[in-house]
């Protein structure tokens, strides 16, 4: 396996990546969704070919886990056969879409976020992890998720083109908005982009074009747990769930499709909202509040367990915590109030205005009354 072994980059379905477990193979659904036959043959494929866990990433993506190399090329069959995957690999690796999970039929995040795929060939070669954002529904939802090209709603109710690190956009006439995005990523790979990476990072001036001075409408209060216009959401501990309770979920016979989001929660159409087992009904769950990586043994990066120690201390955390099993820190959504990092088999901990460092797991729990 040792020809994935490659870090800096997003996986997908043609170019897996190197986990303690397995190979990590993603799947990026059409506009975040799965109808009921592409969600059980999803998890029929994790239980045949995987280990059975299947992750929701910050990208609304799914991952299956635990994928033997020997086994990976007739996983990437099926999920062609699916329609989750691009028989093409290029086209694959262009299709970072992140779109509202929101949109309802007909609507302007569907519209763009289709022809966006349909014209995809168009794209240049960009970095692995540049991506465009779709969030052109009547409110941002999306303004805190990473996305390099971005069309937004703005506050006059008009279409924007934003860069990302920028804090305004640019008015788009109705009808150009992918022109728009597709001349933007032309113009970042072509000026030196592709080595810098991400357009949050890449200080050259926008073209005339590209420029302006119109900010996105304020953003939607946070999506919890709960009835949705659509059916029911559901959050997702640690943002993983197992494919039998997820095949269990979509076989409710009212439920007609999945959708992912990028906050580890899971929108059933057509579902009615009800405790489910192993996912988060309650939308004051700590477990919402808590950003922790699979740990050690899963990630070969990573020294120390997370998960069920961060189950442990969650509910005496008030605020954001991350638990980490190394220092690349890669499970976080944003800032946390309180941060464990993974180090030689201890852990550092840092938060509430102070610092201690390589403690033990027990000690980690006194620290926090948990123990």
């Amino acid at each position: 396996m040792s020809g994935f072994a490659i870090r800096g980059w997003c996986p997908d379905a043609w170019h897996p990546m190197v986990a303690g477990d397995g190979l990590l193979v993603r799947v990026r659904p059409r506009l975040g969704r799965l109808d009921r036959d592409q969600a059980l043959g999803l998890c029929d494929a994790a239980l045949t070919f995987g280990n059975g866990l299947i992750d929701l990433t910050s990208r609304a993506n799914f991952q299956l886990r635990g994928v033997s190399e020997v086994v990976w090329p007739a996983l990437v069959e099926r999920l062609v056969e699916l329609e989750l995957v691009e028989a093409d690999p290029v086209r694959e690796i262009k299709r970072n879409i992140l779109v509202s999970p929101l949109w309802q039929d007909a609507d302007d995040t569907v519209r763009i976020a289709t022809e966006l795929i349909a014209r995809i060939a168009e794209l240049p070669e960009l970095p692995g992890k540049a991506g465009f954002v779709i969030d052109a529904g009547p409110v941002p939802v999306l303004l805190g998720e990473a996305g390099d090209f971005r069309i937004e709603r703005a506050a006059s109710g008009g279409l924007i083109l934003r860069a990302q690190g920028r804090t305004s956009g640019v008015d788009v006439p109705p009808g150009t908005e992918v022109d728009r995005l597709i001349a933007m990523a032309r113009w970042f790979a072509e000026n030196g982009g592709l080595d810098v990476g991400r357009m949050s990072r890449f200080a050259a001036e926008l073209p005339d074009w590209a420029q302006g001075s119109v900010k996105p409408a304020p953003a939607a209060g946070a999506f919890r747990p709960g009835p949705t216009p659509t059916g029911a959401a559901w959050g997702v501990p640690f943002g993983q769930v197992s494919a039998l309770a997820l095949a269990r979920l979509i076989s409710d016979p009212a439920a007609t499709a999945l959708r992912a989001t990028p906050w580890r929660l899971l929108i059933v159409e057509g579902a009615t909202f009800a405790p489910v087992e192993e996912l988060v009904d309650d939308p004051q769950d700590p477990l919402l509040r808590v950003d922790a990586c699979p740990g050690a043994p899963s990630c070969p990066q990573a020294s120390v367990e997370t998960r069920e120690l961060a189950r442990g201390i969650a509910p005496q955390v008030t605020g954001r915590l991350h638990v980490s099993g190394c220092a690349k820190l890669c499970a976080a959504t944003g800032r946390a109030d309180v941060t464990l990092t993974g180090r030689e088999g201890r852990y550092d901990f840092s938060g509430e205005g102070r610092e201690r460092l390589a403690l033990g797991r027990d000690e980690v729990l006194a620290l926090f009354g948990a123990g």
